[in-house]
């Protein structure tokens, strides 16, 4: 699928005075919202939609700073105001009970929404939590060189100027387990759409997230330690990122959990083998 044709599934909303890019198919009685993970956007699910949306409503939306959503030149990009466009853009959507998938990045913003969900600070029922492939755990993650530039406010304005599509296809490819599995095509249209809408002027910004795991990681890994939502810990056993000690962490510090590994496959599990991907997430 092309990212225009992505693009043409969805729709535009505005949240907070800025436009959102959002996925939402299927007609089921339950409902899932899903939280992208980094650099990338909603597009990662398009191999596991179709099978997603015969079970639930699926909800999808890119990040403010990704995909097709408006990506402001002024705006702090932290995890915390994510959380509030996601759970902003869910109320104006009708939803009052979901279940709740999140992936890398996406894993951040569903710790903060965590920590306001334990407190009754929102008005959402979360039946159930599906975690993936992210560094929750940063001080165990294997960031990236690029990862470490980009975050530094010395290098990282720099750094995303200079970036261009054969960095960025280098750096996606070796987060992959079978690298063959990273088709040209296929990164081609993730590249386009980090470009949209100048998107490598902010992409410096956004990797400001890494800073916040450690700042907030108190609040986030405690989120998860007092959360009594059942959660499946779906995680690729092969990720260079995000490790698989982080999961089995995780497994000893979440009440009701059930650790679910998926072998051979790296850090984007979805689209490099979504088959017992969906197997693992729907079973």
């Amino acid at each position: 699928m092309t990212a225009e044709d992505w693009k043409q599934k969805g729709k535009f909303i505005n949240v907070f005075g800025n436009t959102v890019f959002v996925i939402d198919e299927g007609n089921t009685e339950e409902t899932l919202v899903i939280l992208h993970g980094y650099p990338t956007s909603s597009y990662d699910y398009y191999k596991v939609l179709p099978a997603l949306a015969k079970k639930y409503r699926v909800i999808i939306h890119d990040h403010l700073g990704f995909g097709f959503s408006d990506k402001p030149r002024s705006y702090s990009y932290s995890l915390i105001e994510q959380a509030d466009v996601a759970l902003q853009l869910w109320k104006q959507l009708g939803l009052t009970k979901v279940t709740l998938l999140a992936h890398d990045y996406g894993t951040s913003v569903c710790t903060e929404i965590l920590a306001r969900h334990n407190r009754k600070q929102i008005d959402l029922q979360i039946d159930n939590l599906i975690l993936c492939n992210g560094s929750m755990h940063i001080e165990l993650s294997q960031l990236r060189t690029i990862q470490k530039l980009l975050k530094s406010k010395l290098t990282g304005k720099w750094v995303a100027k200079l970036t261009n599509y054969s960095i960025f296809k280098k750096n996606l490819r070796n987060v992959y387990f079978d690298k063959t599995q990273a088709t040209e095509s296929e990164l081609k249209e993730i590249w386009l759409q980090l470009e949209y809408n100048n998107g490598r002027k902010v992409i410096h910004l956004l990797s400001n997230y890494i800073n916040e795991r450690y700042f907030f990681w108190n609040r986030w890994i405690g989120a998860l330690k007092e959360t009594q939502i059942p959660t499946k810990i779906v995680w690729a056993k092969n990720d260079p990122v995000a490790v698989y000690t982080i999961a089995e962490l995780l497994a000893t510090e979440i009440p009701n959990n059930q650790l679910l590994p998926l072998k051979n496959t790296g850090h984007f599990p979805m689209l490099e083998n979504p088959a017992k991907w969906l197997e693992l997430v729907l079973g």
